[in-house]
């Protein structure tokens, strides 16, 4: 018998989010009776303690005799509970400065971390996330941006609304003007972002139309790496070649950006890839976005205009292509911007119940087939104290040595 604990959210600001509801959790036990749940009590969790109680779980504030911790965000280090396993986005992969303090808290403790972003494929995809509620709340966000910006129409804030079939249905009473949307990346966050499009029947166009073409009508064109980068010598590449030397790239992004009015953000950016454009770039007369949804909100990155998170209380910032700074969003020549990095959190039921989805499928079943395709043991991060062998490159990071 494994003892599965459901962990409170503790982090700032607050997150609504859990990895099952108490549904899911039935059909959990019922599929392998092997596993049992305690769900550690929460004032803020989408699913009140009560729905857990009346689907017959456990609720309480000691998790002492549970043998694996599940929750979403971080857990603040006075929380850790030692000698136990844990499964949270620990933020530490990628020696992120300001979680240090976190995983050495979570080696002296003796924790055995299994990070949700470290779940994947032999092949390195991953097998579970939030990515497709990013990219659809990112999206909507985008075009409530739009319409407050220009007078057009009113949607309201997506956290105000109950459910993804709400969304949609809110989006239903708008009318957008002649738009060119660009959606950059191939997994999940811009496949949530295209559901929203599709959703509006905006019509997707392929490059080489959505470059050449004035249409009457709102189009998106959806775009890769290789759509968007060239290599240096100019000859033709495949994505796996540019993922592995991104170094011997160029923009090209450029192309879109002299045609294009409304951005969406939804790739993956590598290290040592090139930015999709500068301040300069920005600056340039022929430089037309004037929309960013920047999901995937990689801060003094790849896009010149995401100058730092924005938040779910205050999404939206401008950004003063002259001077490169913040301004008032709705300022003559501003960018605006919508660079939320919490998206998700805006609609805490249903990306609860699509995460809990997929971590059933994906995880709880190596657990209890002696973790045969070696899904947990890619996921691990620390045993006994140390690092695992996969995740030794992370060494000088927690010793302080690593140049951040």
């Amino acid at each position: 018998m494994i003892k599965f604990a459901l962990i409170k959210e503790r982090k700032t600001p607050p997150d609504r989010r859990v990895v099952f509801s108490p549904k899911k959790l039935q059909e959990i036990i019922q599929k392998f009776p092997e596993a049992s749940f305690k769900i550690e009590s929460s004032e803020l969790r989408i699913f009140k303690d009560s729905e857990y109680k009346e689907a017959g779980f456990e609720v309480s504030q000691d998790l002492s005799d549970c043998d694996v911790l599940l929750g979403v965000k971080e857990v603040p280090m006075a929380n850790l509970i030692p000698n136990k396993k844990y499964f949270f986005f620990s933020h530490t992969i990628k020696k992120q400065p300001y979680n240090r303090e976190l995983l050495r808290a979570i080696l002296k403790n003796n924790i055995e971390l299994y990070d949700h972003e470290a779940i994947v494929k032999e092949n390195g995809h991953r097998l579970i996330g939030f990515g497709r509620y990013a990219g659809l709340v990112g999206a909507y966000n985008g075009l409530r941006a739009l319409g407050i910006r220009d007078s057009l129409y009113e949607l309201p804030k997506v956290e105000t609304l109950p459910d993804l079939k709400s969304v949609l249905q809110e989006l239903d009473k708008i009318k957008l003007p002649n738009l060119k949307i660009v959606l950059t990346g191939s997994g999940k966050v811009a496949y949530g972002a295209k559901e929203i499009l599709d959703h509006l029947g905006i019509n997707r166009v392929e490059v080489e139309e959505y470059l050449n073409t004035t249409f009457d009508t709102p189009v998106y064109c959806m775009i890769d790496v290789l759509d968007y980068n060239i290599h240096r010598s100019g000859k033709n590449t495949t994505n796996k070649h540019f993922y592995k030397h991104p170094e011997e790239y160029l923009s090209n992004f450029m192309g879109f950006a002299k045609v294009s009015d409304f951005f969406i953000a939804g790739h993956f950016y590598g290290d040592g890839a090139p930015v999709f454009f500068t301040h300069e770039q920005a600056n340039s007369p022929e430089f037309k976005i004037n929309l960013i949804a920047d999901i995937s909100c990689d801060i003094n990155g790849p896009i010149a205009s995401t100058l730092r998170p924005s938040t779910i209380a205050k999404p939206i910032y401008g950004y003063d292509p002259k001077t490169g700074k913040e301004t008032d969003f709705k300022q003559k020549g501003a960018i605006t911007v919508m660079a939320v990095d919490n998206l998700p959190c805006e609609l805490p039921k249903d990306a609860s119940e699509g995460f809990g989805e997929m971590f059933m499928k994906s995880v709880i079943p190596a657990f209890f087939n002696g973790d045969k395709d070696g899904i947990l043991e890619r996921a691990r991060m620390t045993k006994n104290g140390e690092l695992t062998e996969r995740f030794k490159y992370l060494e000088d990071y927690v010793k302080g040595t690593a140049i951040l």
